[in-house]
């Protein structure tokens, strides 16, 4: 990313614990809560649109800490949660 990486939120399902690779749409589970990460790029595999996040939840999680998700359809309000500032130095 150019300017380094964007803040983001997101809703989280049951389904998600169990991420380990590929690119994360949510199928089955309930609703656990909503979590923050970092957006640090993106992507296609497959010919899936993703974007590629790393989690706060240690390399134990997920593709060495890291996750890809579903990009272009608001997968669990990801694009919809994206956090951004401009700061005013003085």
């Amino acid at each position: 990313m150019t300017n380094g990486p964007v803040s983001a939120t997101f809703t989280v399902y049951n389904d998600f614990f169990a991420y380990k690779s590929g690119v994360y749409h949510h199928v089955t589970g309930e609703y656990k809560g909503g979590h923050a990460v970092k957006l640090i790029g993106w992507g296609v595999e497959d010919g899936v649109k993703y974007w590629l996040v790393a989690n706060s939840w240690g390399t134990v999680f997920g593709d060495q800490g890291y996750f890809k998700i579903k990009r272009g359809n608001d997968e669990c309000g990801f694009e919809g949660g994206f956090d951004a500032v401009t700061p005013k130095l003085e």
